[in-house]
């Protein structure tokens, strides 16, 4: 992970807001600093997600390796997830971070201050879904994918967003979508074949 934060385009909310879509914190609107690189996952797009991964995530836990302005991390957390980590680097967006997660009362939501590779090379919890939205000027998405699948249970999902892909070998498209210049989707670990 880089110095700068990690999400832009528009959330939906106004300049520097983003509105949780749904769960227990729908319509809670939260605030994120400016970055470079700062770009909260469209509204559209999460919605999207969430769609795709059934609306709740009760009993799940959550990884947002890349938080930036947490918007999926903490749309998880409000869906019911366990436990959602929010890994984050930038100084400016974990402390907006800590603060949007006192505003929703985010018991559920673990904030951790690391580079994003290293703490996913020491980390020993397997996650039932990992959201990955790393800074698009970078080649960091390629590199966590490349990490992941010991970090993964039996039947994790993997949500990837960028303006492109790396090689996909070894995973699965469950599902994916467009929107401008952001490529979206669901991955899961293929099936070894025999």
């Amino acid at each position: 992970m880089t110095s700068s934060p990690q999400k832009s385009a528009k959330a939906g909310a106004g300049r520097n807001q983003l509105r949780i879509i749904g769960g227990e914190y729908r319509r809670r609107t939260l605030s994120f600093p400016d970055g470079d690189g700062l770009r909260p996952t469209p509204d559209r797009v999460r919605e999207t997600l969430f769609n795709w991964l059934g609306q709740e995530l009760h009993g799940q836990i959550c990884l947002d390796l890349f938080a930036g302005a947490g918007g999926l991390g903490f749309e998880a957390a409000s869906r019911g997830a366990r436990r959602v980590v929010m890994v984050e680097q930038s100084r400016t967006a974990l402390a907006a971070l800590r603060s949007n997660k006192e505003l929703l009362k985010a018991a559920a939501v673990d904030i951790v201050a690391a580079d994003a590779l290293a703490w996913l090379a020491r980390n020993q919890t397997p996650f039932d879904l990992v959201l990955l939205d790393p800074p698009f000027a970078s080649d960091l998405l390629g590199k966590s994918l490349a990490m992941l699948a010991p970090h993964l249970s039996a039947t994790a999902r993997v949500y990837i967003e960028g303006a492109s892909w790396p090689e996909l070998a070894g995973w699965e498209v469950l599902r994916e979508g467009k929107a401008g210049a952001v490529r979206y989707g669901l991955l899961r670990r293929a099936l070894a074949q025999d």
